[in-house]
């Protein structure tokens, strides 16, 4: 049996202003070709199954944009008679039980089987039971969704379990409602012979969990994936389980970590040539504060005009040995400020004096802090 696993697909994000030839959102833009990318190749692969554990829109309510796009692309997959299982994520499932959920809308497509509901519900195939467990909002229906999974395994079927949440971590993604699996409840996954997650953007297998497997996310919500590759899992049920994680091809994406020690400029234009039509994260790390005046933004972002996007982030070096790591950015903004007094002051005697009554407040503020 082969199936093909993917996730987070978000569409509808965008995060950005830039707007294409076609006057949608470029990053709008990008989420939709990783998305078409995907079922290409889910037409040329042609699996038995197809499921995606969640968080298929952005938003509980999407554009009618990402509505339109969602169903065309699903329609290619139930014209060729491909099953497909869609659970519903945080992203996806309205707040409130009074608001119609959007996965509804995929009901209308043969072969593709949306589950929604806030409740566990098994999709079964004549070889296969998806076992699924959609984001669920209130904690004790949670639970009573995994005991309900718990006493569902059909014997001599493929028992698949699928999930949106996060699964062998003791934090968050801090974002709404989000949940996390319990771990006394974790003895279920060696029952089945694949547990599909969704919510976390990284591909991988799950702790000491063989069979547990997280698709990723297909394109990149934050700086923070950089250098996570992205697409979709390949998964071979037979007398052993195979899971491989297929790359798409997405937007660069670059992090440059800058030491202002050296010549800023200098560093930066090294990488000028390669980032046309980039996302690019800047850090500048070590700055002094005369240096930050110094260095404009718009000055930085003209070494990159072909890049699509140009993010900066100052990093101020710690230059006073007594002020502990914690009161860091109070130091930087206790030297800008005195920086800032002795430029505007023409007279030595009133700089003193008024930078005094700025560090008697810098001071203030770490005295706040230290009985926090």
């Amino acid at each position: 049996m082969r199936l093909i696993h993917f996730s987070d697909t978000h569409l509808g994000f965008n995060d950005l202003d830039a707007i294409n030839e076609a006057g949608i959102n470029q990053r709008e833009a990008d989420f939709y070709d990783a998305f078409t990318q995907v079922i290409d190749a889910i037409l040329l692969d042609k699996p038995n199954y197809v499921i995606h554990t969640g968080d298929l829109f952005h938003r509980p309510h999407p554009s009618n944009r990402a509505i339109s796009f969602a169903l065309t692309q699903l329609k290619r997959l139930s014209s060729a008679q491909i099953k497909t299982i869609i659970i519903a994520g945080n992203h996806s499932t309205p707040r409130t039980r009074t608001a119609s959920p959007i996965l509804l809308a995929l009901r209308t497509l043969d072969y593709v089987y949306p589950v929604f509901e806030e409740a566990y519900e098994k999709v079964e195939f004549e070889d296969v039971v998806f076992h699924c467990i959609p984001h669920i909002n209130d904690e004790m229906e949670n639970l009573k969704a995994i005991e309900l999974c718990e006493n569902s395994l059909v014997e001599g079927k493929r028992n698949i379990m699928m999930l949106h949440c996060s699964v062998g971590q003791k934090y968050i993604m801090e974002e709404y409602g989000e949940r996390v699996y319990p771990h006394d409840k974790e003895s279920l996954f060696s029952k089945m012979d694949y547990v599909a997650l969704g919510h976390w953007h990284g591909f991988g297998k799950v702790g000491k969990h063989p069979n547990v497997y997280y698709a990723g996310s297909t394109e990149r919500t934050s700086s923070n994936d950089i250098r996570i590759d992205k697409g979709y899992a390949c998964v071979e049920l037979d007398e052993a389980l195979h899971v491989n994680l297929q790359t798409i091809a997405l937007r660069p994406s670059y992090r440059l970590n800058i030491d202002a020690t050296k010549d800023v400029i200098f560093q930066l234009e090294e990488y000028a040539d390669v980032t046309k039509g980039a996302l690019l994260y800047i850090t500048l790390e070590n700055l002094t504060i005369t240096q930050s005046i110094d260095i404009a933004n718009g000055d930085i972002e003209g070494i990159f005009p072909e890049a699509l996007s140009v993010q900066i982030q100052r990093k101020f070096a710690q230059t006073q040995s007594s002020i502990s790591s914690e009161s860091v950015n109070a130091a930087s903004l206790q030297e800008y400020f005195s920086s800032f007094l002795k430029e505007q002051s023409g007279d030595e005697n009133e700089f003193e004096r008024l930078n005094a009554k700025v560090t008697e407040l810098f001071a203030q503020y770490d005295e706040v802090n230290d009985d926090a």
